[in-house]
């Protein structure tokens, strides 16, 4: 009997690694503790999750995580070792890809290494669902290379003025020479929810005005003194205080990262996995 050709077609599909961008403007807006957090509850959910450590200079989730590696990325810049050698197991069985710290030869990548970078990773499409890339904070050519190099970005800021000021910067700079249109903004350290969707606003207002961007409020994360112990202790707060708020609040996050829709066109630059996006695009 034929098959229908909606039904092939169905059929036909594949699970497709998501990689993530989360990313800031500014320093100090607890980025990295989003990315371990997040990474932890994904991996709960029965995700194959990949962090990717893209500070190349100060290298910090290993050290969230209390994890001391052999080897980094450092190592894989200058070709001595694949992607495969460095990798290191993390917490709830992630995978993560450890970056150097205080080196600055690898901190603005040449053309051979963004090449390779993507040539490597291209090649774990089938073994992860979800890629988290912790960029550094600011604008530096990593940082937009990693961003317009996912296929979502992940946008992490404060209530705090500079903060916000420095988020919009950053996406103004990847909207103006970059065409990035959609970015996903996560407020952290705020004192109630009203505060982080005061942020959301302001940002959106002055978007809506000056830029051609389109911005989804994923949520908030609020003000936590355990989340200090946490990083002292080297642990993610999930696993210490699984009952605060602060880490009911992380699991709501990467349930909506789940459910959130997927972007899944080739954004017309340079982009991990995009062998596979153009494959499923032209299903």
């Amino acid at each position: 009997m034929d098959i229908p050709m909606q039904q092939t077609r169905l059929s036909d599909q594949r699970p497709t690694t998501r990689v993530l961008s989360i990313t800031s403007g500014k320093g100090g807006v607890g980025k990295t503790a989003v990315v371990a957090n997040v990474a932890v509850l994904l991996a709960r959910m029965n995700k194959r999750v990949l962090v990717l450590d893209a500070d190349l200079g100060l290298a910090n989730i290993d050290v969230v995580f209390g994890l001391a590696p052999g080897k980094n990325m450092n190592a894989f810049f200058a070709e001595e070792m694949s992607l495969d050698e460095i990798m290191i197991k993390g917490p709830s069985g992630i995978r993560i890809l450890p970056a150097g710290s205080g080196v600055q030869r690898f901190t603005r990548l040449n053309a051979r290494q963004k090449m390779r970078l993507l040539e490597a990773l291209d090649s774990m499409h089938n073994e992860f669902d979800i890629v988290l890339i912790d960029n550094e904070a600011g604008i530096s050519e990593n940082v937009t290379y990693f961003n317009t190099a996912a296929q979502e970005i992940l946008v992490v800021t404060t209530p705090e003025p500079t903060a916000i000021t420095d988020a919009y910067a950053l996406m103004k700079l990847l909207s103006g020479q970059y065409h990035e249109k959609h970015f996903n903004l996560i407020v952290n350290c705020v004192r109630s929810s009203e505060e982080g969707l005061d942020v959301f606003k302001k940002l959106t207002m002055v978007a809506d005005r000056y830029l051609d961007i389109a911005i989804d409020y994923l949520g908030c994360i609020p003000i936590d003194r355990q989340m200090v112990d946490a990083i002292r202790k080297q642990e993610v707060i999930v696993d210490l205080f699984p009952n605060s708020k602060i880490s009911q609040a992380f699991d709501f996050l990467a349930r909506v990262i789940v459910d959130e829709p997927q972007h899944l066109e080739a954004k017309g630059s340079v982009q991990f996995f995009w062998e596979r996006l153009l494959d499923i695009g032209g299903k």
